[in-house]
């Protein structure tokens, strides 16, 4: 590792033993499985230079003092030009580690070519009173929206009460074309299971309910990416998973930064196998009929 942590006895994880070292030793275990998912594509970094409990932040542009952090200028909303900071091999994400970055939310798309999506997320975030069980079956539903579709589709947990479930898609839908793909499977799922999933983001009605969130596929939008720690206690991981497994995991917080690595060091095959092979076309899609579901 060519990037010096300096503090490295930093805790970063209160009152649990974890270090600024300890975090960086993470991502260089786990970096062969970790860079896939964030390789040059823009994103937004966590950051919590005091430790998770002393104030964290999105950077999302970039800072003085990165020598092997690359940015991409792209253009915003408001249409002003801004340079994004994205990482291009193990260097660059270690160095944002020693800037004190802890959690990774890459874009759905691509430096190269930011105007296509690679990838569509439904996020499902249940309300407080939601059990786990509960949003397992709700992401099986998903699922099952989709094959009716003709699309595969991957699960992760969220290192939280979540999960997401992934599809990979082919590079040529305009941000448009995604995110009414997205609202109106959303859309469908709440229609066929109203007393399951709520599709707007209001916290007065999603008392019971998983959030469906579909906002997540819009140009300039984040997910938390496959193996990126969380800033929460306990320090838990967002891990992708085979389908099977699901039934297997009793919180979406299932794996930390301890349990993580020995789990790779198992596993015999990558649960996301042909993700990345996968090109999936939107435009041949059209909802199934509810009663079908």
């Amino acid at each position: 590792m060519s990037i010096v942590i300096t503090h490295p006895e930093r805790e970063v994880f209160p009152g649990e033993g974890i270090s600024k070292q300890d975090v960086a030793d993470y991502y260089q275990a786990v970096m062969a499985h970790f860079l896939p998912g964030v390789k040059n594509r823009p994103m937004s970094a966590i950051r919590c230079p005091s430790g998770i409990d002393e104030g964290c932040f999105f950077q999302k542009h970039g800072i003085e003092g990165l020598k092997h952090v690359p940015s991409a200028r792209l253009k915003e909303e408001s249409g002003k030009l801004a340079d994004y900071l994205y990482a291009d091999d193990a260097d660059s994400v270690l160095e944002l580690v020693q800037f004190g970055a802890i959690e990774f939310h890459p874009w759905g798309s691509t430096v190269q070519d930011p105007e296509h999506a690679t990838q569509i997320i439904f996020d499902l975030d249940p309300a407080p009173d939601v059990d786990w069980p509960r949003v397992v079956q709700g992401a099986r539903r998903v699922r099952t929206m989709l094959e009716k579709q003709g699309l595969a589709s991957f699960v992760r947990t969220t290192g939280g009460k979540g999960l997401h479930v992934v599809l990979p898609i082919k590079p040529v839908a305009t941000w448009d074309t995604v995110k009414h793909f997205a609202r109106g499977l959303a859309d469908s799922l709440v229609k066929a299971y109203p007393d399951e999933f709520i599709a707007v983001a209001s916290k007065t009605r999603r008392g019971g309910l998983i959030f469906l969130d579909y906002l997540r596929n819009t140009r300039g939008a984040t997910g938390v990416a496959s193996y990126s720690l969380r800033a929460r206690p306990g320090a838990p991981v967002a891990v992708p998973l085979r389908w099977d497994e699901l039934g297997k995991l009793k919180s979406g917080a299932h794996f930390d930064i301890h349990s993580l690595p020995k789990r790779l060091a198992r596993l015999r095959k990558d649960p996301w196998d042909g993700f990345g092979q996968l090109k999936q076309d939107l435009s041949q899609c059209s909802f199934p009929e509810l009663d079908d579901i």
